[in-house]
C-alpha cells in the first residue's frame, strides 16, 4: 500500500476502530467497467449489508413502540451503506486502479461504517469546502439550503449525509491521505457511527 505524505482529518474520525467480532468487509472492483456496473446496482450490496447485520437483532418490537427492531436495523444499515457506496463510487478516480471498500463494524451500542475510495485532488477540495460548511453549520439550516440547490440545480446537493446526521444521529469524519507517489490522487475514508 502507498505511504502517504499528507494527512487531513475532520468531524469524528477514528484512527483506532475498536475491536468486533461481528463485522464485514467488501470489496468492489477498480476497474470502470466493473464500478458502472455498482454504480446502477450498489442498492443490492447496500441491502445485503442490511439484511447481513439485521440478522444479529431481535424481531422484538422496540419497548413502547410497535417498531420492529430488525427491520430498523436493516432499513438503517441499506440506506446509509447506500448513500456512502454511491458517494464512494461517483466520485472515485478509475484512473487510480485502486478499489473502493466498506466496511460495517458491529458493537452493542453502536455501528460504525467506513467506506475508502480514491479521488482527485480537485474533487476532494469540492467535498472539502462541502465539509467545513457542514461542521460550521446547523444540520437542519444547512439541508434547507442544499434542497434549494438541488432544486435551482446550483450545485451538489449531499443530502445523503445530511439525512444521515438529521434522520438517524450519524456521527461522521472523513480522513484524506495525499498519496506520495501521486499527490493528484487522494485516499478518502468516510467513517459514519450510529447508536443502535
Amino acid at each position: 500500500m502507498a505511504q502517504s505524505s499528507k494527512v487531513q482529518i475532520f468531524g469524528e474520525f477514528l484512527e483506532e476502530i475498536p475491536v468486533s467480532n461481528d463485522y464485514l468487509t467488501l470489496n468492489f472492483s477498480p476497474t470502470s467497467a466493473a464500478r458502472k456496473r455498482h454504480w446502477e446496482h450498489n442498492g443490492i450490496s447496500a441491502d445485503f449489508l442490511g439484511d447481513y447485520f439485521a440478522a444479529f437483532f431481535p424481531g422484538d418490537a422496540i419497548s413502547e413502540n410497535k417498531i420492529n427492531r430488525k427491520n430498523t436495523i436493516k432499513s438503517i444499515v441499506s440506506y446509509i451503506a447506500n448513500e456512502l457506496l454511491e458517494n464512494a463510487v461517483k466520485y472515485s478516480d478509475r484512473s487510480a486502479n485502486l478499489p473502493i471498500t466498506i466496511t460495517l463494524y458491529l458493537y452493542e451500542q453502536e455501528l460504525i461504517f467506513i467506506v475508502s475510495n480514491y479521488a482527485q485532488e480537485i474533487t476532494v477540495e469540492k467535498y472539502q469546502k462541502f465539509i467545513h460548511e457542514l461542521l460550521d453549520s446547523d444540520p437542519d439550516e444547512l439541508y434547507t439550503r442544499q434542497l434549494e440547490k438541488t432544486a435551482l440545480g446550483t450545485g451538489e446537493s449531499n443530502i445523503g449525509l445530511l439525512t444521515m446526521i438529521n434522520d438517524y444521529s450519524a456521527r461522521l469524519g472523513w480522513k484524506f491521505d495525499y498519496l506520495q507517489q501521486d499527490l493528484r490522487i487522494v485516499h478518502v475514508n468516510v467513517i459514519a457511527r450510529f447508536d443502535i
